[in-house]
């Protein structure tokens, strides 16, 4: 397999995860290489539910290894705590993860900022997951973000630290929130730090010795492609960027040493938080839910559902350069007689075939829907593409042709063996 980038073309949720680590098996090198704690990508093997949030999904299979890129925020307890519980389930880290020496904290009061703000907010709330990425980002881009070069130099740490503490809290306290301890975050994070420092590398060094021994990289999408800072339904976005190009940005691997790009997608539509949603649907939404689908990785939260949106993921897939589609959770339409797919939108008396910037416009939006008849038969224990019901072979290629790229994958389930190659 060529050096292969995998981005979410929704909002997120797309089973990135899943496909990740179907697509391991060819890979070398697995990187992450934005976002932070806030993502949340479940696998299965055999039984085992594995939930990722900052390690890699190629950590669970054997001689693979596996980078937490500089574009990635880490909190470092979260980190800790992650490592721990794969090795209590008989996956071992050490020597295979290596976690980039420039990449930025995630610290106490970046949680609390995110928390004040969300309330102060209001009605207006961007619906973040409070786990403090937004802040991190933040205070890289303000040029005061404390990394993991400092976090395993203790004297230079603790004097950083004693310095951000003392004016975040400050402005913790114009929010009338409690101050944090200095002592305690203090101790907690060196310890961290000693925990993770065997972890620590020159990730770019690392990744471009890859390159040059013909090793095949597989960089891991966290999000969405409309939840990326610059290509997103701003401001209902995570702060980083999501897109393929984030993939080169966060990890230092050029972009002319990049082979391929894998687009995820759901049969359907998803979102978690505000911000609009064109294909909403409350019926497919309470029958999804029902079945006991869609609830979020990392907070637990019920997603919003809707039809499949071809104008959105067209859209994706420009902006991604996508090569090949990844379409996931197919067998969750299994039981309906007629689906829907948005092939346009209408706002007042004009039509969109393209998703449009503006936010207002886009919320006011109207879907235009084609309808194509349902399979009304299980799909998760089918094994082939030539045996899945015609309705659906035509739906999924109906779905390749309004997106303009290729079906690659066409997954059924969860499970490694619910995966199909075309």
């Amino acid at each position: 397999m060529a050096n292969t980038i995998l981005v979410g073309a929704q909002w997120g949720d797309e089973g990135k995860g899943k496909i990740i680590d179907v697509l391991t098996e060819e890979a070398d090198v697995i990187v992450r290489s934005q976002g932070g704690n806030n993502a949340g990508h479940t696998v299965f093997v055999g039984k085992q539910k594995y939930v990722l949030h900052l390690v890699p999904s190629g950590i669970l299979h054997r001689g693979k290894r596996c980078v937490i890129g500089n574009g990635v925020v880490v909190d470092p307890i979260s980190l800790v705590e992650e490592i721990e519980g794969l090795r209590k389930l008989g996956v071992k880290a050490r020597g295979r993860l290596f976690l980039s020496e420039t990449a930025h904290l995630v610290l106490p009061y970046h949680r609390e900022l995110d928390a004040q703000r969300e309330v102060l907010k209001g009605r207006q709330k961007i619906g973040t997951t409070k786990r403090g990425i937004g802040p991190a980002y933040g205070d890289k881009a303000a040029r005061v973000g404390l990394r993991v070069i400092d976090l395993v130099q203790p004297q230079r740490f603790e004097d950083k630290l004693r310095q951000r503490i003392k004016e975040n809290n400050g402005v913790l306290k114009a929010f009338g929130a409690k101050p944090l301890s200095f002592a305690r975050v203090h101790a907690a994070y060196r310890a961290a730090g000693d925990y993770l420092k065997p972890f620590v590398s020159n990730t770019v060094t690392l990744l471009h010795q890859a390159c040059l021994r013909g090793e095949s990289i597989l960089f891991e999408g966290a999000q969405g492609t409309f939840l990326d800072i610059d290509h997103g339904t701003y401001p209902y976005v995570t702060s980083s960027n999501t897109t393929a190009g984030g993939a080169c940005t966060g990890s230092g691997v050029p972009p002319h040493r990049i082979d391929r790009v894998v687009g995820v997608m759901k049969a359907y539509t998803t979102r978690v938080g505000e911000g609009p949603l064109p294909t909403e649907n409350a019926e497919i939404a309470d029958m999804l839910h029902a079945m006991g689908r869609e609830f979020g990785a990392t907070t637990g939260r019920p997603r919003r559902c809707g039809w499949f949106d071809s104008v959105a993921t067209r859209h994706a897939a420009m902006v991604n350069g996508i090569d090949d589609l990844a379409v996931t959770n197919i067998d969750g339409l299994d039981a309906l007689e007629t689906i829907k797919v948005c092939i346009g939108y209408r706002l007042g008396g004009k039509r969109y075939d393209y998703f449009p910037s503006d936010l207002e416009a886009l919320s006011g939006c109207v879907p235009i829907y084609a309808e194509f008849p349902g399979w009304r038969t299980p799909t998760s224990t089918i094994k082939s593409w030539k045996k899945l019901p015609a309705a659906c072979r035509a739906y999924l290629k109906a779905l390749e042709d309004l997106t303009g790229a290729r079906l690659a994958i066409a997954s059924v389930g969860p499970a490694r063996d619910q995966t199909m190659f075309l």
